[in-house]
């Protein structure tokens, strides 16, 4: 049996949100894990933009953007109705607060993360406009458990890593700042057993030739 190839990073935000989509979603991949700094061919051959994820499905078609990926698999099998399908109006806006994530949070983030590993002196600036969209997901986060309600939903594994991201960041200032809803959502994320599933580490492709199966049933 011939499954989907998919070129990933372990610590990626974008690739391990692709997987996160993948195991919801029970689609299995054969998965080749990948570096940076050493690109595979067979990756570049089917991707100009050089970096993960990269799906290759099994009639050529490629697949070389996160969302897209989790969206290829949930469209197929949603088992959790994570694409809120039986309200169009609530699916709606959970895309566009990805899509708020995607295009705006995330620029944040990255100016962020630079400040502090540069100790620049707009460090604190930076992490305010990341406080932007951090807020609205804690208001969120005081009506119910998740972001649309009270089941997880698409918003919830898309937006999740780069979350992840934020409270690396600077940890002592992110254990006392107030979001502590957004904190509790964090950790519940974390705790999951499959995300310990989704992070584990694979020997790299271009050392070995070796791929794993990953997801499925």
């Amino acid at each position: 049996m011939t499954y989907p190839t998919l070129y990933s990073l372990q610590h990626c935000p974008y690739a391990m949100r692709a997987r996160l989509g993948l195991m919801l979603a029970k689609q299995a991949v054969m998965l080749r894990a990948v570096v940076m700094k050493n690109k595979p061919p067979e990756m570049l051959a089917l991707s100009v933009k050089g970096t993960v994820p990269v799906l290759l499905l099994e009639n050529g078609r490629v697949i070389d953007e996160s969302l897209d990926i989790m969206l290829w698999a949930l469209t197929n099998n949603d088992p959790e109705n994570l694409l809120l399908a039986d309200d169009l109006e609530k699916a709606v806006e959970m895309r566009s607060l990805i899509s708020r994530n995607d295009d705006e949070y995330i620029d944040c983030l990255e100016k962020y993360k630079y400040a502090k590993r540069k100790h620049q002196a707009d460090e604190q600036l930076c992490r305010q406009n990341c406080e932007v969209f951090i807020s609205e997901l804690e208001r969120r986060l005081s009506s119910h458990d998740y972001f649309m309600g009270d089941k997880p939903c698409l918003a919830d594994y898309a937006i999740f890593p780069f979350i992840r991201q934020f409270a690396r960041v600077d940890r002592q200032w992110y254990l006392q700042a107030p979001y502590p809803k957004l904190r509790c959502w964090l950790n519940r994320q974390l705790q999951q057993p499959m995300f310990t599933k989704v992070m584990t580490k694979f020997p790299l492709w271009l050392e070995t030739h070796e791929e794993f199966l990953f997801a499925g049933g």
